[in-house]
Parts: C-alpha cells; structure tokens; sequence
C-alpha cells in the first residue's frame, strides 16, 4: 500500500549501480557480523537513533522527546558527528560554543536543553570513552544518526522511518534513497514510523505493521508531529517591528512552544520570553489564513512541511535549500528578494535547524528580519503509545545504570560459576531486560 502524499521516487535507470551499492553494505555488514569488524558495548546505557535511508526522518525531534523523558530523573549525554561543523575530533559544547564549532543540530539540541551534555564526534566509540572519562555520573547517552555506525554496540536501536518514504517501497542509492538493505532494519529494537497523519486510519495502522514484517523482538511505535507556537528568530528586531512594548492583544499572552525552554540563555532560538508578533501576523499557524507566508528552509524534507502548512496558510511559498546549506550571498539576496515581492501581511515561517543558521549569516534586509519567526516542532505518539514507549526507555535506563552494573558485577565473581570471567565488558542490550 503506497500512502497517501508518499513522496518516494526510483530512478529506475540508476538501479544497476545500486546494485554495486548494494554489494559494498552488504560485504560490510557481514564482517560486522562474523567478528571481522568490532562492535563495542559499553558500561552505561546508549540508545541509538537513526534511519537507513538519506535525509530526514525526524532525529532531532525524537532525541529531543527522549531528552525530556530522561533530563530529569538522570544525567543524559547526546553524542552526535555534528556534520558540517568546522572543527574537528572530540568537542563538548559548553554555553560559549559557537554552531559552526559543533553543527546545527547538536547547537539547536544544546540551546534547547542547556543543562545536558552535548558532544560531537565523528569516532562515536572515541567520543563515549571521553565523555565517560570527562564525566563519571553520565546515566545514559543517547546516539545521534547513529544506526549505521556498528563499531558502538547500542543497547537500544531506535530506527525511524518517514511515513510518506517508508522503507519497503524505495530502493538503494543512488537510484532511491535506502543507504543499506531492507533487511538492514533487523538490527533495530524499536521501530518508529514517523510524520504520520494525525488522523490515521486503523486501516493504514494493520497495513503497515504487516507490511513492515518486523521480528516478535521488535515493537512497533507510530508519532506525528505537532507544530508550536511561533518565536522570532531575531527579538530585537521583531520587537522593533512591534513598536515594543507594545503588543497584540492576540499574540500577548501567547504560551511558550516548550516548557523546557522557558529558563533557556537569550541566545536560545526558541526562547519562551520571546516579544509577541505585531498586529500584522500572528503567533499561531491558525492566524495565518490570510498572511502570505514565506516557508524557508534547508532541510532533507520540504514536502513534509509545505504538506502540514498548506491547509492553514493558503497564501504560502516555498522557498527551499539543501540540507544543511550554509547560506552564501547569492542565497541570502534571493532570500531578501523573494519576502520583498510578498503581498502584505506577510511573514518567514522557517526550522528550528534552519534559524541557527540564518542567525549567523550577514545581509539579510532589516525586513527580513523583523519577521523572520521560527516554528518548532515535537513528536507526539498516535495510538496512546506514548505510556508503553517511556515505561520501557525509563526501564532499560534505570536497570542499566552504572550501579545496577556494578551490583552485577560483584555477582558475577560469585564462585556459583567458575566459568564467568567477571572482568569483560558487558553488553548491556534491551532485549536482555
């Protein structure tokens, strides 16, 4: 069953040299699996979380909800390459790290949650060690876009997939959009369909799960995404259009996006104090119906995006760029151009990944900026999934931790078993608890 809005597309002429492709992950793949590459556990849980296909699949936002579900009851490290960033080997970002020392994704993760550890690191294996020499009483690290990088053996393997790019009807690069085999997915404990309808039918619900064929050791969770409320990227100028302090009686008082950003440094894109809109746009996407909106984005999947908008805000434009894209002059010309031919009202509607970037470029018009305003994103559980979801994360976490290990640990020098070495490294897996 191809869903609807599915945005997959094979370019069938490419298929023979997905073929070589294909030979190369799985040549890789099997060393990994008959011990000629190593894969490493490790003293303190990791849960990995990833995809097996390019672009985006909703990483960041679902390391974001297990942030939230772990930062108050232990001390969570995110470990990520941080693609595209400036430096290199180890760095831990602190409040004066810059986007470009450690990349957007792990810079919106450390804005946003300024109390978790955040690191990146291409070596993943390196970067654990680090981060657990650095800090004794981490309780768990969580793996950004990892789930390709085998030589970390996660204890829970978290693999997203795209609603409207499911992995069972693509194909392997170059001539789709898969970087491993299907059966690539085995290795995952957890499964996640994401960006799904909010409304889906338990029809689609029965269909995918058969379709997807997963093991009995494998579980089955479905989110979607809920848009919040809008915040300027630039609050001085936003505030300036606003003739601050003056405000729109409608936008006010209106709520922060995340509850977890409300003590957030000003430097936060998402802050919760942020000014309110002027009289002319609105902080909600439900007050938009006649402003002429401007979607800016470099992000893996526009489509998902102007999909969601579209019913809310007739008026819109898609303006769109690579993932990742550093912005050049050309780029921000065109950026200026394009919001200046807009209608009024008009406002920029960009990602919270997106903002960091466009926070650091130099030309954008004084327009642009007074009503560039970023829209942030969380992923929510359909079916009332949500409750089985944390229960069994929290669970793993919990009896997974250091002191649980070390409990263990004193049980397996126990002359009940001589055969027990006691001194190799454990591997702390999901499926063991």
């Amino acid at each position: 069953m191809r869903v609807e809005g599915d945005f997959i597309k094979i370019n069938k002429w490419l298929l023979p040299f997905s073929w070589f492709y294909g030979l190369g992950v799985k040549l890789r793949n099997t060393m990994f699996s008959i011990g000629m590459l190593k894969s490493r556990a490790f003293d303190v849980p990791v849960i990995s979380v990833g995809n097996i296909t390019v672009g985006g699949s909703g990483k960041t936002p679902h390391v974001e909800y297990l942030i939230r579900l772990l930062k108050d009851s232990c001390h969570t490290a995110v470990l990520s390459r941080g693609y595209k960033r400036k430096s290199k080997g180890f760095v831990l970002a602190s409040a004066e790290t810059t986007m470009p020392e450690i990349g957007d994704e792990p810079f919106q993760i450390k804005q946003k949650f300024p109390e978790v550890l955040v690191a990146v690191d291409k070596n993943r294996c390196h970067g654990i060690d680090t981060l657990m020499a650095n800090d004794k009483n981490i309780d768990v690290i969580l793996l950004d876009d990892a789930f390709q990088h085998r030589y970390v053996k996660p204890g829970i393997n978290i693999l997203l997939v795209d609603y409207h790019r499911l992995i069972i009807y693509d194909a392997l690069l170059p001539a789709g959009r898969l970087r491993e085999p299907l059966n690539g997915k085995d290795r995952a404990d957890i499964v996640i369909i994401t960006k799904c309808p909010k409304d889906l039918k338990p029809m689609e619900y029965r269909v995918i799960t058969k379709a997807m064929n997963l093991y009995p050791y494998q579980q089955l969770f479905f989110t979607t995404i809920d848009y919040g409320e809008l915040q300027p990227a630039f609050k001085e100028a936003a505030a300036s259009a606003a003739n601050a302090p003056a405000a729109d009686a409608s936008t006010a008082n209106a709520p922060a996006a995340d509850a977890s950003t409300a003590n957030a440094p000003a430097a936060d894109v998402s802050t919760a104090n942020a000014p309110a809109a002027s009289s002319s746009y609105a902080a909600t996407l439900s007050q938009l119906k006649d402003a002429h909106v401007l979607l800016l984005t470099g992000i893996a999947s526009p489509q998902q995006m102007t999909h969601d908008l579209k019913p809310q805000i007739p008026h819109l434009t898609p303006l769109s760029f690579a993932d990742h894209h550093n912005f050049k002059e050309k780029d921000v010309e065109l950026i200026n151009s394009t919001f200046a031919s807009l209608p009024e009202p008009k406002l920029i509607i960009t990602t919270e990944k997106d903002a960091t970037r466009l926070q650091q470029v130099e030309g954008l018009s004084e327009e642009v900026r007074q009503h560039l305003y970023i829209l942030p994103i969380k992923v929510c559980f359909l079916q009332e999934q949500a409750k089985l979801f944390n229960h069994q994360i929290i669970d793993y976490v919990h009896k997974n931790s250091r002191n649980s290990i070390l409990v263990k640990r004193k049980d397996d020098h126990k002359p009940h078993n001589s055969h027990h070495t006691g001194d190799r490294p454990r591997t702390i897996s999901f499926r063991n608890n």
